[in-house]
């Protein structure tokens, strides 16, 4: 079996959450109740996805998001209204950038329906970790990669689909609209390049550029 799960240690998200001070939010990990997860078949269609207590996945060594890279991500934002309700902004926008990724990197990808549902209930079990109004906000990570094993280069037999959650701050909380923000202009390492895999969201397209400080 290509990716396992198990479970996190009982108590370590409570624990957590107790300690949470909300007003000292920043970009730090913090694991949350839940994630989903669902595995395409042989068919190449997905289905059977669930809720599962978040914790470590096992990928066996062969599989081709190791190997070669077969990987993409996607990220948006659950708020908290000052009605105390939560709302998420067009997650159908990710799940079809997602899907354009998974064609240019020869993956099966999610319906936008599977893709926006597992979403909405990836949000719902994790609802209690979305920061009070104005805030922060809570950070929801799809993942979707080669899972399957193969020995030559090749795409993967069967892909998974993951989505886990992590409340992060406002980047910009504090900042005035007149004050400045330095920004670093890359002109030795590209991230994008002709031909290349820049306009979608690959996973190998960070690591060359985006760890150098």
């Amino acid at each position: 079996m290509a990716l396992s799960h198990q479970p996190a240690a009982n108590g370590e998200a409570e624990d957590s959450y107790n300690k949470m001070d909300w007003d000292k939010l920043g970009f730090q990990v913090i694991p949350t109740d839940f994630m989903y997860i669902m595995k395409s078949n042989e068919e190449g269609t997905f289905s059977n996805g669930d809720l599962v207590p978040f914790g470590t996945v096992q990928i066996e060594p062969h599989s081709t998001v190791l190997n070669y890279g077969q990987g993409l991500f996607e990220g948006m934002k659950a708020y908290r209204r000052a009605d105390g309700e939560v709302q998420i902004f067009r997650p159908e926008q990710n799940a079809m950038r997602m899907q354009m990724g998974a064609e240019r990197l020869l993956m099966v990808a999610p319906s936008v329906e599977q893709y926006v549902d597992a979403v909405k209930q990836v949000v719902h079990a994790n609802k209690r970790w979305v920061p009070p109004h104005g805030k922060g906000a809570l950070y929801i990570r799809p993942l979707l990669f080669g899972s399957g094993s193969v020995m030559g280069i090749a795409p993967a037999p069967h892909c998974t689909f993951l989505i886990y959650t992590n409340p992060i701050s406002n980047a910009y909380k504090g900042r005035h609209t007149n004050s400045t923000l330095s920004l670093l202009i890359e002109d030795t390492l590209p991230r994008a390049f002709p031909g290349g895999t820049g306009g979608v969201k690959n996973i190998g397209n960070y690591a060359p550029v985006s760890l150098y400080k």
